[in-house]
Order: C-alpha cells, then structure tokens, then sequence
C-alpha cells in the first residue's frame, strides 16, 4: 500500500475506518485496526481458501516483521521471538531462569496482572521474595511510583530482577527505564519490561535502556491484533533462559522431521515452540510498517499534543488528572476521575449517545487517543463530558 506521511495519515478514515462510526479512545485496551492491517490478514485467509500454503511467501514475510520489530526497539533479529501475547513472554522469564532461595524480585503495586502473577508465582515456588513498591499521590493530585523507591530496591544485594511495566495502565506513569536500567546493570540485576502500553507509541532502545527482557503484545499502540506480540532476549542471556514450552520449532533442525536432535535454536527463536500465528503476525507486520513510516518520534510528539490537550480541556471542567504529565513522565493515557458523577455510568453513556469510547480501570476513567484522532475528536470529548465543579 502506499506510504503515507504522518500529517496525511491523521483523520484520515481510509486508512482508519473506525473513525466513521466511533471517536475511539482506548489504544491503551484493544485498538482498532488500521485498514492495511486487515486487508493484510484478509489477503492471507483468501490465499489460504483457494491455494492452501502453495506460492505463498507468509514465512518471509513474517521474517521481515523480525527485523521490522528488531529495528523498532534497537535490537537484533536474532533477540526477537514471537508470542501470543505479552504475558506468554514475562512468564518466559519467570519460568526460564536459575532461581535461588531469598532472590528479591522488584516491582510496582500497581502492575497490570500480566506483569504481577507470574513472579508470584515463582515467589511462591522458590522461595523468593518479592517487592511491590506502593504508588503515591504527590502535591498535584497526580499518582506516580517514585523513582527514588525504585532505585533504593535495585540497590540492596539480594535483588536479582526488576519487572516493570513501561508505562503503567492504570495511571498512565512513564518509568524513566534509562535510570532504572542503568542501575540494575551496574547492581548486576536482570531487567524486564512490559512494554505493552508504550511500544508503537513512543521510542524505546533496548540497547540504551540496558533492557535485558521485553514483551509487548501487538494490539494497543502497535495497532495490531490480537494474538501476536513479540519477546526480546538479550543475545547473552539467551543461553541461560528456558523456553517455556519445547516443540518441534524450538530446534535446530526443526524442519528434518525424523531426525530427533534437542539442541536448540541459537538465536531468539528457540523460544517458539510451534507454528505460528500467521495471519496475525502478518496483520502485525503492515501495523508495524505504518508506524515506522509515520515515525516513532514523530507518532510519539503527536500524542502528547493530543494528550495535553485533553489533560487541559479536563482539567478546565473540574476533573482531577491523575497522570503524571511533567518531564518524561508522560504518556499515551490520561486517567483521571470525579466526585461529582458515576465513572461507569459516564461510560456507558458517552458510548451509547455519542459513539465515545474510554475505559474505567480500577476505579479510574481512562482514555487514550492515538496519533490519527484529530482536535476536533478531542474537543468532541471533552464537550460530552459533564462539569463537576472545581478540583
């Protein structure tokens, strides 16, 4: 398809056809697809119903999405595997690693359940312990996990790995990973990263984070469906995490079917167990194309536009904005809430009399527009919103 800039991408219902019906606001839940994403998976279902897998190229094309991914976060193609989901590659980490009794494990309290039930889990298992650092209500009425408290646990001596999600879903807090990953290296403790809510929405160098785990699913920022994500292993750690599942993909001589050898894989993909999710890893791969075409950075300042202005327009109708917003601390979701009106009937109403949609999470009205919404969308949002007063 063509290659379009970013400012011909914006409102633009050709390429994003959910603006015809909807004024969408929750890339930070299940985005829409992108136009190009599903004629790409709807190209491959026709291919597959009249030609079954003959003169198709899906395997190359999925390994250029490798190399689309790789480049996305500065990595190598041969430190991306593809998964399900984001939760399939942080339970990778939990369950690959050589554990010890009294290992500390750092993380928030206020996690998305992806990023907290798998170190339970191993917690439970052997023996560790782990640390979920509070979140805090500093002087603006703003909610964010102090960095200082993060550091502090990287420090003590027994700490073996941080897990932290990149963005935080409830809040909207952006880590500062650069800091936190400095630390961890210079502590000698491993560091994983939920990337979900951020990746397809700002940068993220994997290499300049000393970030030795990432996992992200593609349907958020990514504009992708479901079902596809990818897993980043740092090449010298990849030798000493297990796969998570072993299948006939894991190996080296995957396809000499009646040869039986488990030496495995030497680069990311020995983490893929079997056959892939190919419709939707080609999905994925036009989603990916789209958002590197537009650029990174250029997606990344038009959301903060579009996020200030929103944080702004509520602020200004007496709603309390519980995103950090200061410094690097933004991102692509604005949580806020009221004392005055019911958060959940507010949802179902701007759904059902003027086709808006936000979330609620854990008691918090979220929204998250994405780099093609216009103003007028915005300010269409912040309109059917009702006043509540002073905040």
């Amino acid at each position: 398809m063509t290659a379009l800039s970013i400012d011909a991408l914006i409102g633009n219902d050709a390429e994003f056809p959910v603006i015809r019906r909807w004024r969408f606001f929750n890339h930070a839940g299940v985005c829409p697809l992108p136009h190009r994403t599903a004629a790409a998976m709807n190209a491959y279902a026709a291919h597959a119903e009249t030609d079954a897998y003959l003169r198709a190229d899906w395997y190359a094309r999925i390994e250029a999405l490798r190399e689309l991914a790789a480049r996305l976060i500065n990595a190598s193609p041969g430190e991306i595997a593809f998964v399900k989901n984001t939760s399939e590659g942080l339970a990778t980490v939990a369950n690959g690693l050589d554990w010890r009794a009294g290992d500390r494990i750092v993380t928030t309290a206020v996690e998305y359940p992806a990023n907290m039930y798998p170190w339970m889990d191993i917690s439970r298992r052997f023996n560790l312990e782990l640390i979920a650092i509070p979140e805090r209500t500093r002087y603006d009425g703003t909610v964010c996990v102090p960095l200082e408290d993060i550091l502090r646990e990287i420090s003590h001596p027994r700490t073996r790995l941080v897990a932290l999600s990149h963005v935080e879903f409830a809040s909207g807090q952006r880590h500062d990973l650069a800091t936190i990953g400095r630390s961890c290296r210079q502590h000698g403790a491993l560091f994983c990263v939920d990337a979900i809510q951020s990746l397809g929405a700002m940068p993220l160098d994997v290499r300049q984070m000393n970030i030795d785990f990432l996992s992200a699913d593609g349907h958020k920022w990514l504009l992708g469906p479901e079902g596809a994500g990818i897993f980043y292993c740092r090449r010298e750690l990849l030798a000493q995490l297990r796969p998570l599942i072993i299948g006939w993909m894991n190996v080296a001589r995957a396809e000499d079917y009646g040869h039986y050898d488990l030496t495995l894989k030497d680069d990311a993909r020995r983490f893929e167990c079997g056959t892939h999710n190919v419709a939707g890893l080609l999905g994925l791969k036009a989603s990916v194309e789209l958002l590197l075409t537009a650029g990174i950075d250029a997606v990344s300042r038009r959301i903060k536009l579009l996020t200030d202005r929103l944080a702004s327009g509520l602020r200004d109708k007496g709603y309390q904005v519980l995103s950090p917003r200061t410094g690097e601390s933004w991102s692509g979701i604005i949580s806020f809430t009221t004392l005055v009106h019911d958060h959940a009937a507010l949802v179902r109403d701007l759904r059902k009399a003027h086709s808006i949609e936000i979330a609620l999470r854990v008691g918090r009205l979220r929204a998250s527009p994405h780099f093609y919404n216009t103003e007028a969308e915005i300010d269409m949002l912040i309109d059917r919103l009702p006043h509540c007063g002073i905040a």
